[in-house]
């Protein structure tokens, strides 16, 4: 045994190696770089192994980033305390340019031990599951779009717009749209070779995007939060695909005690520079999952509509529960005179759906309160 009984442990962690320090207990504690060791389960066993006959108490962490969490589950699993922590919060000083896997490693041991690591939510391997699903999703629908812009690029390279019909109905990629696009006719053999295969890829990426979607459609009734993205459908504006995408990536949202910390979480309350009796006031801080934000952002547009309810919605609402179905009527009426309210200030539309995004991260963690809870008195 050591003379130390405590010890923290950072891990900069990469593709083949993993850089090690060590910061033993005590505020005038040593702090040290142990070394580097292989990425892979036994050589982090075994050194878990040899640090456990020197300390009587370890803690590790990490940054999260690609390399996932397989080494904190594994950590977890020899009954040692393992930290993941999120890259966007960890104090950096202003004028230290110098970055290296052993500073890393060492900055990582001192935070640790000085509790100035903010843990990032580590989901289970099913929840994980789904998380790669939404985003697969995401990345076909990225692939998707791109695909469409250099059809689009093609043809306005070509001064080839796409003007039939009535202009208020003149909508891209609908039935008739891609009709006009099969109908154009090239002087050239190479173009239109070029604009078949574009063609093409485009049919692809929808076939598998479409793919995707229904695997989600499938994977839901079987999830742990299937009950929660059920009921964040009576929510205007948001469908299967947006509830399953904003609840893997944010997690279990029972771990936000308030709304105001989910709004937080998800990177969208103002960021603030006061001094004083000055208090400034600037854009979101955009802190949180950007994924999560993107997906409330875009179901926020709905709510510039006055309150309603459409027939494909119907059955949707039908399904949650009551508190449910009024939670998200509330939030028709308050979000819309919210978004008309911002644009007869002279609120730019993006800024005001912002705003509305924001209140609507609100009443999502109303209706995930109202169905655990719920589910807690069932039991």
């Amino acid at each position: 045994m050591g003379d130390c009984s405590e010890a923290f442990v950072g891990f900069d962690t990469s593709k083949l190696r993993n850089a090690v320090a060590i910061a033993d207990g005590g505020r005038d504690g040593e702090v040290r770089f142990f070394g580097e060791v292989e990425n892979s389960e036994a050589a982090t066993a075994k050194l878990v192994r040899k640090l456990a006959a020197q300390y009587q108490r370890l803690t590790f962490c990490y940054e999260a980033g690609p390399t996932g969490y397989g080494l904190h589950r594994q950590i977890e699993s020899l009954g040692y305390e393992c930290i993941v922590a999120a890259p966007s919060l960890i104090p950096k000083r202003p004028g230290d340019h110098v970055k290296t896997n052993r500073r890393d490693a060492v900055n990582l041991a001192k935070l640790l031990r000085a509790g100035e690591l903010t843990a990032v939510w580590v989901p289970d391997r099913h929840h994980e599951a789904m998380r790669d699903l939404t985003r697969a999703r995401e990345t076909a629908m990225l692939d998707l779009r791109a695909k469409r812009q250099q059809i689009t690029s093609l043809l306005l390279r070509q001064g080839r717009r796409y003007q039939e019909g009535n202009q208020k109905r003149r909508k891209p990629w609908t039935k008739i749209h891609k009709g006009w696009l099969m109908r154009q006719k090239f002087d050239h053999a190479e173009r239109r070779l070029v604009f078949e295969e574009m063609m093409l890829a485009m049919r692809q990426a929808e076939e598998r995007l479409a793919r995707l979607e229904q695997a989600i459609r499938v994977a839901v009734p079987d999830w742990s939060l299937a009950e929660v993205c059920t009921g964040l459908m009576a929510m205007r504006g948001i469908d299967l695909v947006s509830s399953a995408g904003i609840l893997a990536e944010m997690g279990d949202l029972n771990r936000f005690p308030t709304p105001s910390e989910l709004m937080a979480g998800l990177g969208m309350v103002p960021s603030e520079k006061s001094t004083g009796e000055t208090i400034k006031r600037g854009a979101i801080t955009k802190a949180g999952n950007r994924r999560a934000r993107r997906l409330l952002v875009e179901c926020a547009w709905a709510y510039r509509h006055p309150p309603r309810v459409g027939v494909t919605k119907q059955a949707k609402v039908a399904a949650a529960p009551r508190a449910v179905r009024e939670i998200a009527w509330k939030a028709q009426h308050r979000l819309y005179g919210r978004y008309r309210a911002l644009i007869r200030r002279g609120k730019l539309k993006n800024v005001a759906t912002t705003a509305v995004a924001r209140e609507l991260a609100g009443f999502i963690w109303a209706v995930n309160r109202e169905i655990t809870s719920a589910g807690a008195a069932a039991k």
